[in-house]
């Protein structure tokens, strides 16, 4: 499978080098937004780019006929546009906050806890994120996925970066080189009940990519991990 990196920063080199321990080539490399892009010579795009550039970038992907595969986050205000358009197109797209399998495990952990925990109506639910100094969205991408169905089940407004009455708190943190570490609590009183997950590395949010583009590529449709993995 011809694969085309859209960003080559950490995480497109990192895709490049898994897809091609898994056989695939990468005979397109879009660093900068000035660069042409010959959609003929790829199968599926792997987008890791700007939050600035990756409308465009994804856009021109599905309008053009290429399955595309997205881990940028801090550009979702335009996400519902990328999905009229790919139904608009037949298209084939893709988006995940996080691709690591073990995350996308854990938000199936969540969903379900979060459900548990509402229906007590004891608890105060919260959120942390510690990433490394180069992020420059906050909160992470990962822990809005993770706060969406908390929401939901606790009837609540909205995120917020502070403790505030009928929000939900994500506290952000910037450390070092840290890949991503997540954190769900509930809290009152009398007790807490936490969930963590903790990546050592980037390994499996590029192995994870590269899993979603092999699924993807005879299939048409806006999908998610959940499909990915049957969740």
């Amino acid at each position: 499978m011809n694969i085309a990196l859209l960003g080559y920063g950490k995480m497109g080199q990192l895709v490049e080098k898994i897809a091609k321990e898994r056989g695939h080539d990468c005979p397109v490399i879009i660093d900068k937004k000035t660069d042409t892009i010959d959609y003929s010579k790829f199968d599926v795009a792997i987008n890791f780019s700007t939050p600035e550039t990756a409308f465009d970038l994804i856009s021109g992907c599905i309008q053009n006929r290429v399955a595309v595969i997205s881990g940028t986050t801090g550009w979702l205000e335009n996400y519902p546009k990328i999905v009229s358009l790919c139904e608009q197109e037949n298209g084939s797209f893709l988006y995940a906050s996080n691709f690591s399998l073990g995350v996308n495990l854990f938000f199936a952990l969540n969903e379900h806890l979060s459900r548990l925990m509402s229906q007590t109506g004891q608890y105060q639910p919260s959120i942390k994120e510690i990433h490394h100094i180069h992020k420059v969205d906050a909160p992470s991408g990962t822990a809005i996925s993770l706060g969406e169905p908390i929401i939901r089940d606790f009837d609540l407004v909205n995120f917020s970066d502070s403790p505030k009455e009928k929000h939900l708190h994500i506290k952000s943190e910037r450390q070092g080189e840290v890949p991503g570490t997540h954190t769900v609590s509930y809290s009152n009183e009398v007790d807490q009940i936490q969930i963590t997950h903790e990546a050592y590395n980037r390994n499996g949010f590029a192995l994870g990519a590269v899993i979603a583009a092999e699924w993807i590529l005879d299939k048409k449709g806006v999908f998610s991990m959940k499909d990915v993995l049957s969740l």
